[in-house]
């Protein structure tokens, strides 16, 4: 029952490679579904799960300290009772991670998966990185983006995984050593990429 925790520079092809890998295993992929998982355990919609995971460090949290109308927090959440902030985002993103990876046979989309599995017995963890300009072509070719709004996406997307590992209390993830496999995807293509994935998984 192996783990797979795939995290990757914004725009270097990580949620591509991980339903291809998914897809060769059988294992099932978790993206949105830790947003849900989240969602879920705080009684919120995932609109507002999305939102705190995006702005994490960011104006979100500067917002929410402050005092918020009523009529905000009764749009944005699901009924009165539940609420989600930064710190009891990082507490359900832990919990949840921990217990996909235990249910087993998946593929884990970044996150921080890679050190709340470090010690797994059965985690295996993937780094794909590739240049700046690379990451932009691939957007623009993938989700048919202007190279402006390729170039502002993968920026934000730079800048709110930074936010988030420091939120983690982390800031060598992009260290080679986390990992058991680092790939250059400036260097091969997805297809490569995948077969290398399925090999160590079968090795």
């Amino acid at each position: 029952m192996a783990v797979i925790t795939i995290s990757r520079q914004f725009g270097s092809g990580g949620i591509t490679l991980g339903k291809m890998v998914a897809e060769k295993f059988g294992y099932s992929f978790a993206d949105t579904e830790v947003i849900s998982k989240v969602a879920e355990m705080a009684n919120v919609s995932t609109n507002f799960v999305e939102t705190v995971e995006k702005e994490a460090g960011g104006k979100f949290s500067k917002m929410i300290s402050k005092m918020i109308s009523k009529p905000l927090v009764d749009r944005i959440l699901k009924d009165e009772r539940g609420y989600i902030d930064e710190e009891i985002y990082l507490d359900y993103l832990v919990l949840i991670i921990a217990q996909i990876a235990d249910d087993g046979d998946v593929v884990i989309l970044g996150r921080g998966s890679q050190y709340i599995l470090d010690d797994h017995p059965d985690a295996y963890h993937v780094l794909l990185i590739d240049e700046f300009e690379n990451r932009v072509k691939f957007m623009m070719e993938k989700y048919d983006l202007s190279q402006k709004r390729a170039r502002q996406v993968v920026t934000a997307e730079d800048k709110r995984r930074l936010n988030l590992y420091r939120k983690l209390g982390k800031t060598d993830f992009d260290d080679p050593t986390l990992y058991h496999l680092v790939l250059n995807m400036g260097r091969i293509d997805l297809q490569k990429a995948s077969k290398l994935v399925c090999n160590l998984i079968d090795s």
